[in-house]
């Protein structure tokens, strides 16, 4: 018996092959995000806590979130959320970069950063 290949259930929701690697990055970034404020960050504490900082992850893991609703919905707005969506990321990216622990969060962002550019049409 041969285990059954998962397919995910964004190949339901478009053929659009960018879109679901958008999709895909926003939700990983969504998670990775939410996941390191919630135990890394508060964990931590110190620079990790400060007000700007874990404002700017819980804003990040949100707009992803977003974002992926937006698209998976076929909005009609989905371009503009998305380069919101790549703004954030990318300070999120920025902020997570300035301290230990966070390179994995650093790096969710930036790929949903560049993602979301490309889905919005909008190139820095």
């Amino acid at each position: 018996m041969t285990p059954k290949k998962e397919t995910s259930m964004f190949m339901y929701m478009t053929n659009d092959q960018s879109m679901q690697t958008c999709i895909a990055a926003c939700d990983n970034c969504h998670q990775t995000c939410l996941q390191a404020a919630m135990n890394h960050c508060l964990e931590s504490g110190g620079r990790h806590v400060e007000a700007g900082h874990f404002r700017l992850m819980m804003n990040c893991a949100e707009i992803c979130q977003t974002s992926l609703n937006f698209m998976l919905s076929g909005s009609q707005y989905s371009n503009q959320v998305c380069r919101i969506c790549a703004e954030i990321c990318d300070a999120c990216a920025k902020s997570c970069e300035q301290l230990d622990g966070m390179d994995d969060c650093a790096t969710a962002c930036r790929e949903c950063a560049q993602s979301c550019r490309e889905m919005s049409g909008y190139s820095v």
